[in-house]
């Protein structure tokens, strides 16, 4: 089992491990047991994941003596809103939850959202472990602290950050995850390579064209790459001030393609497409070299994501989305370009005509 540690400057107490490897869940009572967080541990999932997971999870972490429950969610992101934490936190009063709780969020990225924001207003916030089990939220978003749900108005509009106190990496949990799904998580490590590893570009690329890209080996090598880089991130800029925003590549236009798609677009789909834009924009601007933004599509199409906004998006309502993007300042949308590969920047704002002529030649 690899082990790294995200050091928080904040208080020692905040920092924590990630724990990456096959079938952990037994070690991952015993850590439970030994650093005694809690006094009972729920856990939360979606009834998806349970059907899968649940039942054995609890059942590993209850041999170690751990007092451990489990309720669950609606699966999808449409389940990300204020009205499914009231629910679990009904539930949590239900089971007799207080302050010596300590939720288990159970999933991909939109239980680990979840769990972690309702971890983090209940009782004025009790302990949060992440056991993702997605691709993407195992090297993205179960690291960090950043919690949030969606609201009408766009994606991740009510958040906090609430660091959890570890996090549980189970690559077999991965077996059972489905082609899209796998796909999804391959944009986040992709990101990884284009704004800090290009060589893990061709680490992707050549694993796509000897049909490897499920294979243990180079699974746990693109995570355990992913996790280290952004863990090195986080370390820098916990509270997404400065450095951490350049995760956001591909993300300003992606989140506006994701939502106008009614979330019919998964996550990676949707940022695979924006980091196609952002790749665009910051040719136009005269920063990325044209070799650069072809590698970009080219290393996107081998792995299966898409590379164009589907014709039936309205794209008014992407533009309108993208204007009142959650990270503006004012009234200047700020987008994470390239100078290079292995070089994002933080654009001061891209020039509305620019925006509308992009999207319209993506738009097939």
């Amino acid at each position: 089992m690899n082990k790294m540690k995200v050091n928080l400057d904040r208080k020692i107490g905040a920092s924590y491990e990630i724990h990456i490897g096959e079938k952990i869940l037994d070690r991952m009572g015993l850590i439970l047991v030994k650093n005694n967080w809690a006094e009972r541990y729920i856990i939360v999932t979606d009834t998806h994941i349970d059907a899968l997971h649940g039942e054995r999870v609890e059942t590993a972490l209850k041999k170690t003596g751990l007092r451990v429950d489990r309720i669950t969610v609606p699966p999808g992101e449409a389940a990300k809103e204020m009205r499914t934490v009231l629910t679990v936190v009904e539930k949590l009063i239900a089971l007799g939850a207080d302050r010596s709780t300590a939720l288990i969020a159970l999933g991909g990225g939109v239980i680990g959202d979840l769990t972690g924001f309702t971890a983090s207003i209940f009782m004025r916030g009790i302990p949060v472990i992440q056991v993702p089990t997605t691709l993407l939220s195992q090297v993205d978003s179960s690291i960090g602290g950043k919690t949030g749900v969606d609201t009408d108005a766009g994606k991740n509009l009510l958040g906090t950050f609430h660091q959890p106190k570890e996090v549980f990496i189970d690559l077999s949990f991965l077996q059972t995850l489905p082609e899209e799904q796998f796909r999804s998580g391959l944009a986040e490590v992709i990101k990884y390579g284009i704004i800090e590893a290009p060589d893990l570009l061709d680490t992707i690329e050549a694993a796509a064209a000897a049909g490897g890209l499920r294979e243990s080996a180079f699974i746990e090598k693109i995570v355990t790459t992913a996790c280290w880089i952004k863990k090195g991130i986080v370390e820098l800029d916990e509270r997404d001030q400065g450095l951490r925003r350049i995760l956001n590549f591909g993300h300003t236009v992606g989140h506006a393609v994701e939502a106008a798609s009614a979330y019919s677009l998964s996550h990676g789909e949707a940022v695979a497409i924006g980091m196609v834009a952002a790749a665009i924009f910051s040719e136009q601007l005269h920063y990325l070299p044209a070799d650069d933004r072809r590698r970009i599509v080219s290393v996107i199409r081998a792995v299966g994501l898409p590379d164009r906004i589907p014709g039936n998006l309205d794209l008014g309502e992407i533009g309108s989305r993208i204007a009142r993007d959650k990270k503006k300042r004012g009234e200047t949308v700020h987008f994470v370009l390239l100078k290079r590969l292995g070089v994002p920047i933080v654009n001061g704002g891209i020039p509305e005509k620019m925006i509308k002529i992009t999207l319209e030649g993506l738009h097939t």
